[in-house]
């Protein structure tokens, strides 16, 4: 699918994300420029009914979406080649990588909640696509790669 899970546990210390020299040098090395921090619960996420329903709505994104998981848990759904769902399973200590162009949609478990930093190459949009979105550069991109001809 072009998703990339890390689980970041043995290099990067969630508790230290503050001042972790491993995700420093991740950010150095990829190009992270901007991040923030945020908490998905009902307490701390103004409009959260909202943002539930926004963020499980099936989408896409012109730029890559990095998540890394301070604390909680939650899923990404991703499509494969023959358009089923996958689920991956994120707590903390993990880190995705979603390709511009992929579909997804994310959700909590159980819990209802997670505090998540999100990463982004330049400043951020944060723009989802609901789908149908094939008409974009990034999906046509995304499927050739899925194809392998990228």
């Amino acid at each position: 699918t072009g998703a990339k899970v890390h689980s970041a546990q043995q290099i990067l210390d969630a508790d230290k994300y503050e001042n972790d020299p491993e995700l420093e040098k991740i950010r150095r090395e990829r190009n992270y420029s901007w991040m923030d921090v945020i908490t998905i619960c009902k307490d701390k996420l103004p409009n959260y009914e909202e943002k539930i329903k926004m963020f499980f709505e099936e989408h896409l994104h012109l730029d890559e979406e990095i998540r890394y998981i301070l604390e909680g848990s939650g899923y990404f759904d991703v499509r494969d080649k023959e358009d089923r769902w996958i689920r991956i399973s994120m707590e903390k200590g993990d880190m995705i990588t979603l390709p511009a162009g992929i579909y997804h949609r994310f959700t909590l478990d159980e819990k209802n909640y997670v505090k998540a930093m999100r990463l982004f190459v330049g400043e951020p949009v944060w723009t989802p696509y609901n789908r149908p979105a094939d008409h974009f550069n990034a999906r046509a991109q995304y499927v050739k790669f899925l194809e392998g001809t990228a």
